[in-house]
């Protein structure tokens, strides 16, 4: 048995780094595009030999785990919305740039969207400007943090001065200052700051003022637009700054900021339906399985995908993600509501389930637009 490292080793396409830290956001960025797997029939998988088989299946998982992320309409729409906020923000270092809130439910694909966006953006401003700044330091033109649960203001400081390799020690005004010579010397135009929700939970209008003052403190001392990402962060108080929702009006940083959203996807239409459909047919063509055919997800699943993901992006893709694991495991190699009956799912889509098949199932709703659900009925 040869066991001399490294030798005839298969490590496989998982790709290991956390894009809050400067290393992991740069191997995100100009890592490699995965190669698609190619598309074996069962008889060429039969052919291959037993470690071959265990090699392309593992490349296959790998790649269903991570396909994306997808240009759908949501998607563009909040690049576009993005891209024009961003790119004017082109003000001296004396004026505080306008920032961005994020504001969706949970399962939209807020991250991934924001991620893809970043990564273009990262890539857009090295070409144009270079991987060094003048004074020859290494260019970082956006920075990524996400917050953990009930995070502090010395919390959201340390988080950025950690994304940099910096020390992390300190109150919170010697690590705003640290951060903020960061960012100077690198050129950072940028600050994603994820999960803006987990701050500390505004239970008084005290806490949702001093917060929102903390943030405007970031704006004003940090030459960067703030893209801030959370879910249900109007409703904290801090946009508002402790006032009721109707006094906006009077709060400094809800003027600052403006607020974008992600939407889910939905059937009550035709536009939406032709929206699903595409979004089914764009994921079906990135899918390895041996008996995979035209339809299998925009035809013949189409109902049964909205009903189990309730038009969420994070839930239909993991539930068509660990679809085709089983699929791949059991030899089935397709994707059906018998396979797919056997699939979990998470708590909320779960619960949403029932009632929107019962509408399917009334014929009170259908994600098929028009054409394909009169075609379907006199097939």
């Amino acid at each position: 048995m040869n066991t001399e490292p490294g030798r005839d080793c298969f490590e496989g396409d998982d790709r290991q780094y956390s894009p809050t830290r400067l290393k992991g956001l740069l191997e995100f960025v100009y890592g490699a595009d995965r190669a698609k797997p190619e598309h074996l029939t069962k008889a060429e998988r039969t052919a291959l030999s037993a470690q071959d088989l265990v090699r392309y299946d593992d490349r296959r998982v790998v790649w269903h785990a991570n396909i994306g992320p997808i240009k759908t309409p949501q998607l563009l729409e909040l690049h576009n919305d993005l891209a024009e906020i961003v790119d004017s923000n082109r003000h001296d270092g004396d004026k505080a740039k306008p920032a961005v809130l994020v504001d969706a439910y949970p399962g939209l694909g807020k991250s991934t969207a924001i991620l893809d966006y970043a990564r273009d953006y990262y890539r857009r401003q090295v070409a144009l400007r270079g991987e060094t700044t003048p004074d020859g330091q290494r260019r970082v033109p956006l920075i990524y943090v996400a917050l953990t649960g009930n995070t502090h203001i010395r919390g959201l400081n340390a988080a950025i001065c950690r994304f940099y390799g910096l020390p992390d020690r300190g109150d919170a005004d010697t690590l705003a200052e640290r951060a903020k010579d960061a960012v100077l010397t690198m050129k950072t135009a940028v600050f994603v700051v994820d999960d803006i929700h987990f701050l500390a939970p505004s239970h008084t209008n005290a806490n949702a003022v001093r917060m929102a003052n903390h943030l405007k403190f970031l704006s004003n001392t940090f030459p960067v637009t703030l893209i801030y990402v959370g879910v249900g962060v109007r409703q904290r108080g801090i946009l508002t700054e402790g006032h009721a929702p109707e006094q906006t009006l009077f709060a400094q940083f809800g003027r600052r900021t403006t607020p974008l959203t992600l939407r889910p996807f939905q059937v009550e239409d035709e536009q939406g339906r032709q929206e699903w459909r595409r979004l089914l047919l764009s994921i079906e063509r990135q899918l390895v399985l041996s008996e995979l055919y035209p339809g299998m997800l925009a035809d013949d699943l189409s109902d049964y995908l909205f009903a189990r993901s309730s038009g969420h992006f994070a839930s239909l893709m993991a539930l068509i993600n660990r679809g085709c694991l089983r699929a791949i495991r059991t030899g089935h190699e397709r994707l059906d509501t018998e396979l797919m009956d056997k699939v979990k799912n998470d708590a909320a889509a779960e619960e949403a389930r029932r009632e929107l098949v019962a509408a399917i199932e009334a014929g009170l709703l259908t994600s098929r637009p028009k054409n394909r659900a009169q075609r379907r009925r006199t097939a």
